[in-house]
C-alpha cells in the first residue's frame, strides 16, 4: 500500500510533416522517434509544430480562435480571417494553456536550453490545432500545450530530442503530468 504511484496520464503527441517552404519538418522525427527516445509512457495533450524562423524553442501560452494561413496547406485549404470554432465567437477569441508556461520555459533555461514563451502561436495549421486542443482540454478537465521547434539547420536534431526528453521531465514533475516507467 502506497507503493503503487499514481495512476498513468495520456498526452496525444502531434507533430507536422512537410508544408509549403519546408521540406524536412524536425516535429515528423521528433514525434517518430519519442517513444523509443524516452523509454517511457507518459499520456496527456503535447503539441509539436515547427517555426521556420526561430533560433530557439517556443512554449506556446495560448491560441487564438482564428485562422488566417499565409499559404494553403497540404490539403489547399487557404483560410482569411476565419474562426476556427465559430461557436466560440470571433477571431479575436483566445483560448489559454492551463499549464504554467513561464515556469516550465524556465526550467527548461535552467537546463541550458534556448528557450522562450509566446502568446503567438501564429494563425496557420499550429494555431489551428493548439485551439482545438485547449478547447478539448478545457472541456474534459485536461491540459495542452503546443511547442515550436526551430529547424534541425538551427538546432541540431539530438538537441532537439533531449529538449523534448527535458521537457516531459518538467511536465512529469508538475501536478497532473505523470511519467510511468
Amino acid at each position: 500500500m502506497g507503493s503503487e504511484g499514481p495512476a498513468a496520464v495520456t498526452i496525444h503527441v502531434t507533430g507536422f510533416k512537410k508544408f509549403h517552404g519546408v521540406s524536412e519538418n524536425p516535429t515528423e522525427t521528433i514525434v517518430n522517434k519519442l517513444k523509443e527516445y524516452m523509454k517511457r509512457m507518459v499520456y496527456q495533450k503535447l503539441h509539436f509544430g515547427v517555426n521556420s524562423g526561430a533560433s530557439r524553442f517556443a512554449i506556446e501560452h495560448q491560441a487564438i480562435n482564428e485562422a488566417t494561413f499565409r499559404c494553403p496547406d497540404e490539403m489547399g485549404w487557404k483560410p482569411q480571417k476565419v474562426p476556427i470554432i465559430p461557436a466560440d465567437g470571433g477571431i479575436s477569441r483566445i483560448r489559454e494553456t492551463s499549464l504554467p508556461v513561464e515556469e516550465i520555459t524556465k526550467a527548461l533555461a535552467k537546463k541550458g536550453f534556448e528557450v522562450m514563451t509566446s502568446d503567438d502561436a501564429g494563425r496557420f495549421v499550429c494555431n489551428y490545432v493548439y485551439y482545438h486542443s485547449l478547447r478539448f482540454a478545457e472541456q474534459n478537465m485536461i491540459t495542452s500545450l503546443f511547442v515550436h521547434v526551430p529547424l534541425f539547420l538551427t538546432i541540431d536534431e539530438e538537441t532537439q530530442m533531449q529538449f523534448v526528453a527535458s521537457l516531459l521531465e518538467v511536465l512529469a514533475a508538475l501536478s497532473g503530468w505523470i511519467c510511468a516507467a
